[in-house]
Protein backbone atom coordinates (compact mmCIF):
# COMPACT_ATOMS: atom_id res chain seq x y z
CA UNK A 1 0.00 0.00 0.00
CA UNK A 2 1.07 3.29 -0.86
CA UNK A 3 0.93 6.24 1.31
CA UNK A 4 3.51 9.02 2.69
CA UNK A 5 3.72 12.12 4.95
CA UNK A 6 1.09 14.67 4.72
CA UNK A 7 0.20 18.55 5.14
CA UNK A 8 -2.85 19.82 6.03
CA UNK A 9 -3.97 23.16 4.14
CA UNK A 10 -2.19 26.28 5.18
CA UNK A 11 -5.37 28.16 5.81
CA UNK A 12 -6.41 25.41 7.92
CA UNK A 13 -9.78 24.81 5.93
CA UNK A 14 -11.23 22.04 4.11
CA UNK A 15 -8.64 20.93 1.09
CA UNK A 16 -10.01 23.12 -2.62
CA UNK A 17 -6.75 21.33 -4.11
CA UNK A 18 -4.71 17.98 -3.65
CA UNK A 19 -0.92 18.44 -4.71
CA UNK A 20 0.39 15.40 -5.07
CA UNK A 21 5.16 15.43 -4.67
CA UNK A 22 6.56 12.44 -6.41
CA UNK A 23 10.26 11.59 -5.10
CA UNK A 24 12.98 10.14 -7.27
CA UNK A 25 14.94 6.96 -6.97
CA UNK A 26 16.79 6.11 -3.69
CA UNK A 27 14.73 9.31 -1.88
CA UNK A 28 11.21 9.06 -0.11
CA UNK A 29 8.36 11.27 0.88
CA UNK A 30 9.84 12.74 4.27
CA UNK A 31 12.08 14.25 1.70
CA UNK A 32 10.06 15.22 -1.37
CA UNK A 33 7.43 16.83 0.92
CA UNK A 34 9.73 19.82 2.15
CA UNK A 35 9.09 20.94 -1.65
CA UNK A 36 5.36 22.21 -0.33
CA UNK A 37 7.11 25.01 1.97
CA UNK A 38 7.18 26.89 -1.50
CA UNK A 39 3.71 26.21 -2.82
CA UNK A 40 1.63 26.29 0.30
CA UNK A 41 2.08 30.72 -0.07
CA UNK A 42 0.83 30.60 -2.97
CA UNK A 43 -2.21 27.54 -2.98
CA UNK A 44 -3.11 28.34 1.36
CA UNK A 45 -6.17 26.02 0.70
CA UNK A 46 -3.99 22.91 -0.88
CA UNK A 47 -3.65 19.99 1.06
CA UNK A 48 -0.24 17.95 0.57
CA UNK A 49 1.03 14.31 0.36
CA UNK A 50 4.55 12.73 -0.45
CA UNK A 51 3.98 8.84 -1.24
CA UNK A 52 6.53 6.12 -0.51
CA UNK A 53 6.94 4.00 -3.62
CA UNK A 54 6.33 0.60 -2.17
CA UNK A 55 9.32 -0.88 -3.37
CA UNK A 56 12.76 -0.27 -1.02
CA UNK A 57 16.37 -0.16 -2.25
CA UNK A 58 17.90 -3.55 -0.76
CA UNK A 59 20.36 -2.11 2.01
CA UNK A 60 19.64 1.48 2.21
CA UNK A 61 18.58 2.66 4.60
CA UNK A 62 14.73 4.76 3.82
CA UNK A 63 15.75 4.71 0.54
CA UNK A 64 12.52 3.67 -1.90
CA UNK A 65 12.86 3.77 -5.72
CA UNK A 66 9.57 3.21 -8.36
CA UNK A 67 11.30 0.54 -10.09
CA UNK A 68 14.80 -0.71 -10.10
CA UNK A 69 17.79 0.41 -11.89
CA UNK A 70 19.99 -1.99 -13.38
CA UNK A 71 21.09 -1.21 -16.62
CA UNK A 72 20.01 2.84 -17.14
CA UNK A 73 18.10 1.68 -20.27
CA UNK A 74 15.21 3.08 -21.83
CA UNK A 75 13.80 -0.22 -21.84
CA UNK A 76 13.97 -0.98 -18.68
CA UNK A 77 12.81 2.47 -17.66
CA UNK A 78 9.69 1.90 -20.01
CA UNK A 79 9.47 -1.59 -18.52
CA UNK A 80 9.43 0.08 -14.76
CA UNK A 81 7.21 2.63 -14.96
CA UNK A 82 4.82 0.68 -16.78
CA UNK A 83 4.99 -1.74 -13.88
CA UNK A 84 4.93 0.88 -11.20
CA UNK A 85 2.13 3.03 -12.56
CA UNK A 86 -1.14 1.42 -11.54
CA UNK A 87 0.29 1.44 -7.87
CA UNK A 88 0.36 5.19 -8.16
CA UNK A 89 -2.75 5.68 -10.89
CA UNK A 90 -4.81 3.92 -7.73
CA UNK A 91 -3.20 5.81 -4.94
CA UNK A 92 -4.23 8.96 -6.96
CA UNK A 93 -7.62 8.18 -7.47
CA UNK A 94 -7.69 7.41 -3.28
CA UNK A 95 -6.51 10.38 -3.14
CA UNK A 96 -8.86 12.73 -4.94
CA UNK A 97 -12.11 10.69 -3.70
CA UNK A 98 -10.80 10.69 -0.32
CA UNK A 99 -10.68 14.62 -1.02
CA UNK A 100 -13.97 15.42 -2.27
CA UNK A 101 -11.90 16.66 -5.37
CA UNK A 102 -12.20 16.53 -9.20
CA UNK A 103 -8.92 15.60 -11.16
CA UNK A 104 -8.85 19.26 -12.09
CA UNK A 105 -7.83 20.14 -9.08
CA UNK A 106 -4.64 18.17 -8.50
CA UNK A 107 -1.36 19.12 -9.23
CA UNK A 108 1.23 16.21 -9.93
CA UNK A 109 4.95 17.33 -8.96
CA UNK A 110 7.98 14.97 -9.29
CA UNK A 111 11.48 14.83 -8.96
CA UNK A 112 13.94 12.61 -11.13
CA UNK A 113 12.28 9.08 -11.07
CA UNK A 114 9.06 10.67 -10.14
CA UNK A 115 9.42 13.12 -12.97
CA UNK A 116 9.07 9.79 -15.08
CA UNK A 117 6.07 8.51 -13.12
CA UNK A 118 4.33 11.87 -12.79
CA UNK A 119 4.23 12.27 -16.51
CA UNK A 120 3.67 8.73 -17.43
CA UNK A 121 0.72 8.18 -15.22
CA UNK A 122 -0.82 11.93 -15.55
CA UNK A 123 -0.76 11.91 -19.35
CA UNK A 124 -2.70 8.92 -19.15
CA UNK A 125 -5.49 9.51 -16.92
CA UNK A 126 -8.61 9.88 -18.80
CA UNK A 127 -9.68 13.18 -16.97
CA UNK A 128 -7.13 15.74 -16.89
CA UNK A 129 -4.73 16.84 -13.80
CA UNK A 130 -4.66 20.60 -13.51
CA UNK A 131 -0.65 20.03 -14.38
CA UNK A 132 2.22 18.57 -14.34
CA UNK A 133 5.63 19.65 -12.70
CA UNK A 134 8.72 17.51 -13.42
CA UNK A 135 12.14 18.78 -11.87
CA UNK A 136 15.13 17.02 -13.08
CA UNK A 137 13.50 14.06 -15.26
CA UNK A 138 12.68 12.82 -18.55
CA UNK A 139 9.62 11.35 -20.49
CA UNK A 140 10.03 7.54 -20.65
CA UNK A 141 8.81 5.94 -24.04
CA UNK A 142 8.06 9.11 -25.92
CA UNK A 143 7.41 6.80 -28.87
CA UNK A 144 4.19 5.26 -26.83
CA UNK A 145 3.14 8.73 -26.09
CA UNK A 146 0.68 9.13 -29.21
CA UNK A 147 -0.75 5.73 -28.93
CA UNK A 148 -1.31 5.77 -24.78
CA UNK A 149 -2.47 9.82 -24.02
CA UNK A 150 -5.45 10.20 -22.61
CA UNK A 151 -5.53 13.96 -21.99
CA UNK A 152 -3.28 16.84 -22.19
CA UNK A 153 -2.68 18.87 -19.09
CA UNK A 154 0.14 21.37 -18.89
CA UNK A 155 3.26 20.62 -18.11
CA UNK A 156 6.34 22.51 -16.50
CA UNK A 157 9.75 20.97 -16.93
CA UNK A 158 12.92 22.14 -15.08
CA UNK A 159 16.29 21.07 -15.25
CA UNK A 160 19.59 22.60 -14.10
CA UNK A 161 22.07 22.97 -16.82
CA UNK A 162 24.56 20.86 -14.40
CA UNK A 163 22.71 17.75 -14.12
CA UNK A 164 25.10 14.64 -13.69
CA UNK A 165 22.47 12.25 -13.45
CA UNK A 166 19.49 12.95 -15.98
CA UNK A 167 21.08 14.76 -18.71
CA UNK A 168 20.15 18.62 -19.50
CA UNK A 169 19.37 17.42 -22.69
CA UNK A 170 16.46 15.33 -21.27
CA UNK A 171 14.12 18.84 -20.82
CA UNK A 172 14.25 19.59 -24.47
CA UNK A 173 13.59 16.19 -25.54
CA UNK A 174 10.64 15.73 -23.40
CA UNK A 175 9.28 19.24 -24.55
CA UNK A 176 9.48 18.20 -28.08
CA UNK A 177 7.91 15.21 -27.75
CA UNK A 178 5.08 16.14 -25.10
CA UNK A 179 4.79 19.21 -28.07
CA UNK A 180 4.30 17.15 -30.63
CA UNK A 181 1.46 15.35 -28.86
CA UNK A 182 -0.75 18.28 -28.10
CA UNK A 183 0.48 19.37 -24.54
CA UNK A 184 1.07 22.76 -23.32
CA UNK A 185 4.92 23.12 -22.15
CA UNK A 186 6.50 25.51 -20.24
CA UNK A 187 10.17 25.05 -19.39
CA UNK A 188 12.89 26.66 -16.96
CA UNK A 189 16.18 25.86 -16.97
CA UNK A 190 18.56 26.63 -13.58
CA UNK A 191 22.13 27.75 -14.62
CA UNK A 192 24.66 26.15 -12.43
CA UNK A 193 22.21 23.97 -10.84
CA UNK A 194 22.65 19.86 -10.45
CA UNK A 195 20.49 17.11 -9.72
CA UNK A 196 18.74 19.08 -7.54
CA UNK A 197 16.15 21.72 -7.45
CA UNK A 198 17.18 25.54 -7.28
CA UNK A 199 15.53 28.19 -5.98
CA UNK A 200 14.39 29.93 -9.30
CA UNK A 201 13.04 26.50 -9.90
CA UNK A 202 10.71 26.56 -6.65
CA UNK A 203 9.61 29.80 -7.15
CA UNK A 204 8.75 28.68 -11.06
CA UNK A 205 7.00 25.73 -9.75
CA UNK A 206 4.84 28.05 -7.06
CA UNK A 207 4.08 30.30 -10.54
CA UNK A 208 3.04 27.57 -12.28
CA UNK A 209 1.06 26.37 -9.63
CA UNK A 210 -0.87 29.74 -9.21
CA UNK A 211 -1.50 29.84 -12.68
CA UNK A 212 -3.08 26.22 -12.80
CA UNK A 213 -4.90 26.07 -9.96
CA UNK A 214 -5.57 29.28 -8.58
Amino acid sequence: MIDGPRLAPLSGSAPNALVILIHGYGSNGDDLISLAAMIQPVLPDAAFVAPNAPSMIPRMAAAHQWWPIETFSMAERAAGAAAAAPGLDAFITQELEAAGLASDRLLLVGFSQGTMMALHVGLRRPDPVAGIVGISGMLVAPDRLEADIRSRPPVLLIHGTDDGVVPFRSMDLAATALTANGVAVDTHVSPGVGHSVGQDGLAAAAAFAKRVIG
